[in-house]
């Protein structure tokens, strides 16, 4: 149904990269392209999601021995120390043979990750920053949802602020004006960051492991701002194991956007879908709704439905009534 299933040294210290970027932006999507790299092997990641279940480390475990899953939260809140205990615990898992070598270490945030504070952790733990250097932030803009995300989000406007290189995504979907109009809005905000162009996570992997900037620029700091979330988001996972009827999902997401595209943030998750024999990855960020992709197998041992919705001002409830009411009035056509 959805076309052909898928397969998815700085001195002593082990360099750190960071990738962040607002909900939506095809963080994953990037990083698992750069692990499929000659640059990306020998890498650890820490994935942090924002949600009770993890989806993007899923995606990511069949590219990648070595992944660490933060979940439930965002770095820059609740769980800092989780961080420096995944990292210490990342290096004495690779020294005792646990874990194959890797050389570096690549950090996925949340997409309402504040990065201040965990370039702060960085600078103020002595323990850690002297085993971790921090080579690389990049930071992704979507080119669709980026300007209003700036203008709306304070996390997406310090995540520009603080890198060293921003990278535009799904610059297919927008217009000549709008892209230049937010590239000139990134370099106002941050004009010493280089500024790339990406269509589907395609980037020159270097710019992973090379900030591109001036040497004499200042490190990282991380003081910038406190960490605050925007208000009214909220984030809950609907799960179903039966095996879903594809057109009425369908319907009820198209509804969904429809009366409150702007609020819906992100929803993102595999759908144990009747008809298909391997998961169908399915995302949406707002008014865009992203071609589902149907995988060759499970990821793991879990094979229901599992959706990760971040919204605005919208309930769980008030989603799970919308799924309710468009069942019981398409399964009785289906049938």
């Amino acid at each position: 149904m959805f076309g052909r299933r898928q397969k998815r040294e700085r001195g002593s210290r082990l360099p750190v990269t960071i990738v962040t970027g607002f909900l939506g932006t095809g963080k994953t999507t990037l990083v698992r392209k750069f692990l499929k790299t000659p640059e990306g092997r020998g890498t650890a990641l820490v994935v942090n999601e924002f949600g009770a279940v993890g989806i993007d480390d899923a995606l990511l475990r069949s590219s990648e021995e070595n992944v660490t899953l933060l979940g439930n939260g965002c770095l820059c809140c609740n769980t800092r120390s989780d961080l420096q205990i995944a990292l210490r615990k990342l290096v004495a898992d690779r020294d005792r043979g646990k874990l194959p070598h890797f050389g570096r270490v690549l950090i996925e945030t949340s997409g309402l990750a504040d990065i201040s504070p965990i370039l702060q952790t960085f600078s103020t733990d002595r323990a850690l920053g002297g085993e971790f250097a921090i080579e690389v932030v990049l930071t992704l803009v979507d080119a669709v949802n980026g300007a209003r995300n700036l203008k709306t989000a304070p996390e997406a406007r310090k995540q520009v602020i603080l890198a060293d290189r921003i990278v535009i995504t799904k610059i297919d979907l927008a217009d000549r004006s709008r892209k230049k109009a937010l590239a000139a809005r990134l370099k106002k905000l941050n004009p010493r960051a280089e500024i790339d162009m990406a269509v589907d996570g395609e980037i020159d992997p270097r710019h992973l492991i090379d900030p591109g900037r001036d040497a004499t620029a200042p490190r990282h700091s991380g003081f910038v701002a406190e960490a605050s979330h925007s208000d009214g988001i909220e984030s809950f996972v609907m799960r179903e194991k039966t095996p879903l009827q594809w057109p009425v999902f369908q319907r009820t997401m198209e509804a969904l956007i429809g009366l409150r595209g702007p609020d819906i943030l992100r929803v993102k998750g595999f759908l144990n879908l009747a008809g298909s024999k391997g998961p169908v990855v399915y995302q949406a960020v707002q008014h865009l709704i992203h071609p589902p992709v149907e995988l060759e197998r499970w990821p793991d041992n879990d094979h229901s439905t599992r959706l990760v919705f971040i919204t605005r001002g919208v309930s769980e409830s008030q989603v799970r009534e919308l799924f309710a009411a468009v069942r019981a009035v398409g399964m009785s056509k289906i049938n």
